[in-house]
């Protein structure tokens, strides 16, 4: 079997603004909300949004306590348009760098967003990190799509 890196790319569009989904995407708590898949619980240890700063975070399998961790460094951050960071994992059997580019393109209804990632390691099957991504969005989806007032 070849040691090739795979790419994945995902499309969806989000009942809310631009600048809500960015936010999603750069915000501690949100992150760490969103971004874990279904079963695992996602900490971020520090976090840094500019370019050439980001985040280290870990995902912990809520089953048996396992867990891995990664850092993301940011290359290019466009406010409410663009997000691309680049992932290494802590453990050195997942080696190489990743890259993520996300796209978020206001359209009549909210968000049109755009995500490739790409270099994911040969040990991680592409379909797990399309499965993972998916649950990711529905995730991230139920935290921007609600409009709730501050009144109460």
């Amino acid at each position: 079997m070849a040691n090739e890196e795979s790419t994945v790319r995902l499309h969806r569009v989000l009942r809310a603004p631009p600048a809500r989904v960015y936010k999603a995407f750069t915000n501690k708590g949100a992150i760490e909300r969103w971004l874990p898949p279904y079963g695992f619980v996602g900490t971020i240890h520090e976090i840094d949004v500019c370019i050439g700063g980001g985040y280290r975070m870990s995902f912990e399998n809520f089953s048996t306590g396992g867990s891995h961790s990664f850092n993301a460094t940011y290359t290019e951050l466009q406010p409410n348009q663009r997000i691309v960071h680049r992932d290494r994992f802590d453990d050195e059997n997942l080696p190489g760098e990743m890259q993520v580019v996300i796209d978020l393109k206001e359209v009549s209804c909210g968000t049109d967003i755009s995500i490739v990632q790409s270099g994911i390691p040969a040990l991680i099957p592409t379909e797990s990190c399309y499965l993972g991504w998916q649950e990711s969005l529905e995730q991230l989806a139920k935290l921007v799509e609600p409009k709730i007032p501050d009144n109460g």
